[in-house]
């Protein structure tokens, strides 16, 4: 089993914990450190990302070098449930077939799910299983029959790996990656797991026993693996149209035609996620009109989430300053448009944020699991600077107060955005893609 070594600083997460447990106890890991509902939250951070260049550039060259032709490489991408695990794969696909035209995609995922309405509409193949679904807590009576249903998505991954037939499976988390990718290991195929988090969920820390190579956003994340020694951090891929440049007068007049491009507005772009988040909804639902009266110069793209839209659009007035939209297709012009970000902690926006070097407001969600959410937002304001406002603090005054101490600190913002662009790792699909390649060359010179 071909495995990468990768040289790492190590960072230390410090969270209060309730458990007790010895440190060589053979758990996973967050379940011992991390209540699954966070309480009011305290956290105590001291982690950073400091990236070593030029190993990844020595690494990443290597990787290049050492590939041979492979004319009918085929893949399979396990990904499903949020933005967050469907991003990244749908990023790691586009750099795939940039590298290999003639490469052929599966994608794995439910019926009646984002993933299977974005797969499609991206450009690539969609097949589905049927659901899995873990329960908090654990013990639930309802995952009396998880194993039921498991059983029955391993056999329909297995069915479609045997038609399929590919030389490697990707996992990018979501219910449905457990059974993909345990299924590609009964038939022997090669699994590589890719975690968006900066601590894993359950289903990725057991297949990283499994998997070639774990791809991880943060170097603090290796430390959460026992196999560390298969840990690869690459950072997080992110979608190929954000990479590139584009004019910020244009992208806001695709948002505001008769703006006329004013130099001094400032722009907030409110994200709640791809489902929308109802607590940002109603806090500014009783803001937004004191800000845009307040401030002339101001402009608020909105996007409240599928779920929440009909009810929001029903209650907030035409306004030629605010955008109010249930989903954003063009998520490279809304990041170029704006100044500040008010958004939820998942994993995929704080890696864009990065990317972008857009200063922001970060408001956890307490619901996501292991409390990924809070470590997240944590992380960011370690390395960017980042503002964080809990759920329980979340209201219109705070959110208010906070977007007014940004916006009116044109040093703390540029601050900010410097610290998001130093830490963020832009090539992390390139490099990710690299080195699938580089294992399924040398697998298939094996055979």
């Amino acid at each position: 089993m071909a495995t990468f070594h990768h040289h790492y600083n190590r960072h230390h997460l410090l969270l209060r914990s309730p458990y007790p447990f010895p440190s060589n106890f053979p758990l996973y890991p967050s379940l011992l450190s991390f209540p699954t509902k966070p309480r009011s939250p305290q956290i105590l951070c001291c982690i950073s990302i400091k990236h070593s260049n030029d190993t990844h550039g020595v690494a990443l060259n290597a990787a290049r070098s050492q590939h041979q032709p492979i004319s009918n490489l085929r893949v399979v991408f396990a990904a499903g449930g949020t933005g967050g695990h469907i991003i990244p794969a749908v990023a790691i696909a586009d750099e795939l077939k940039t590298a290999k035209p003639n490469a052929q995609f599966l994608f794995v995922g439910t019926l009646n799910s984002m993933e299977s309405a974005s797969i499609p509409s991206a450009g690539y193949p969609f097949s589905s299983i049927p659901p899995v679904r873990l329960y908090r807590p654990l013990f639930s009576l309802r995952n009396l029959s998880l194993p039921f249903h498991l059983i029955q998505s391993t056999i329909h991954s297995f069915k479609l790996l045997k038609e399929f037939n590919p030389h490697i499976v990707i996992g990018t988390g979501g219910y449905v990656s457990f059974p993909t990718c345990v299924a590609a290991l009964i038939r022997g195929i090669k699994v590589v797991i890719q975690e968006q988090n900066s601590v894993p969920g359950i289903a990725n820390y057991i297949l990283s026993f499994f998997a070639e190579i774990v791809f991880v956003a943060y170097n603090s994340t290796v430390e959460c693996f026992s196999r560390k020694n298969k840990c690869l951090v690459s950072g997080n891929p992110i979608r190929l149209s954000l990479r590139k440049s584009l004019s910020k007068a244009v992208a806001r007049k695709k948002f505001f035609p008769s703006s006329g491009g004013n130099e001094e507005a400032k722009v907030i772009l409110v994200l709640g996620g791809s489902l929308g988040a109802n607590t940002i909804n109603i806090a500014l639902l009783n803001l937004y009109s004191q800000l845009l009266l307040e401030h002339e110069n101001w402009f608020i793209i909105w996007q409240t989430g599928v779920e929440a839209y009909n009810e929001m659009e029903s209650l907030v007035r035409n306004h030629p300053h605010l955008v109010l939209t249930q989903f954003l297709h063009s998520m490279d012009l809304a990041y170029t448009a704006a100044d500040l970000v008010v958004s939820r902690a998942g994993a995929m926006t704080c890696s864009e944020i990065l990317a972008t070097g857009k200063p922001a407001i970060l408001i956890p969600s307490p619901l996501a699991e292991e409390g990924h959410q809070l470590k997240n937002a944590s992380l960011m304001a370690d390395v960017a600077g980042s503002r964080v406002i809990t759920e329980d603090e979340l209201d219109s005054t705070t959110l208010g107060t906070t977007i007014e101490e940004i916006l009116g600190d044109e040093t703390a913002m540029a601050d900010m955005s410097e610290r998001a662009l130093k830490a963020a790792r832009p090539d992390a699909s390139a490099e990710i893609a690299q080195r699938i390649l580089s294992l399924v060359e040398a697998s298939t010179r094996r055979k």
